[in-house]
């Protein structure tokens, strides 16, 4: 097995345009897609959904300025922990991600064997 990371990206506008309903149903949604990564046995850590604020450092000056990535729509709403037998298995998990029905992404990235 090996280990995937899932970043979501999403546009915090569609979210935040949600009507209360719409975001039970997608809370829903995607509270059923985990459970069934986790009783496939492809969850490996939950990870925690990410803030909008931050901030970025940056280069050898070390650079602070407010981030994550103000000039762009989409941001990294968060991410997971995937264990399968392949990249094309993370795909295919990934898949099936809710995100994806508001026209957000699942960056699907294994991790580096050292």
């Amino acid at each position: 097995m090996a280990d995937f990371i899932y970043l979501f990206r999403s546009n915090h506008e569609a979210w935040k345009s949600m009507s209360p309903e719409q975001m039970q149903q997608t809370i829903k949604k995607w509270m059923e897609w985990v459970d069934g990564l986790e009783k496939s046995g492809n969850l490996k850590l939950t990870g925690e959904r990410l803030s909008e604020s931050g901030k970025v450092v940056k280069g050898k000056a070390k650079t602070v300025t407010d981030g994550p990535y103000v000039e762009v729509k989409d941001f990294i709403q968060g991410y997971m922990v995937v264990s399968t037998e392949d990249l094309e298995q993370a795909v295919e998990l990934a898949r099936g991600c809710p995100i994806l029905e508001s026209d957000g992404s699942v960056e699907v990235r294994p991790f580096m064997q050292m």
